[in-house]
């Protein structure tokens, strides 16, 4: 069975977080049109799933958890770019290798240092 990364936040929303292609596979699967989505904008991190509706600080905690585990964070060790967008944006074409997906629009967040080394 295939588990995910999982997280409460501070205001108590369920964070869930592939840990490899298929995990991320299976974790956009299950994503509904309107939870919010997020990926690093360089290749190589979990996708994230806020479940149910974002509380305020919800946003903030999943581009932590996203950028925390990222291949961008762990290489650099500086701010990371992650992309933010909703299931319904998500989608996947014929030949796009497993745990790869495109996003038709998103914003993006800046995920300070800081934020990353104090995180807890």
């Amino acid at each position: 069975m295939i588990k995910f990364r999982e997280l409460i936040t501070h205001p108590g929303t369920t964070l869930l977080g592939g840990r490899d292609a298929k995990s991320n596979e299976l974790l956009i699967s299950q994503v509904e049109k309107e939870e919010e989505v997020f990926h690093t904008v360089a290749p190589g991190s979990p996708f994230v799933n806020i479940k149910g509706e974002a509380k305020k600080g919800d946003i903030r905690e999943a581009a932590i958890f996203c950028a925390i585990y990222s291949k961008d964070w762990k290489k650099n060790r500086q701010d990371v770019r992650v992309n933010r967008f909703k299931g319904k944006d998500i989608f996947k074409k014929k030949g796009m290798k497993i745990g790869t997906y495109g996003v038709k629009k998103s914003k993006t967040i800046k995920v300070k240092k800081e934020w990353i080394e104090n995180w807890q």
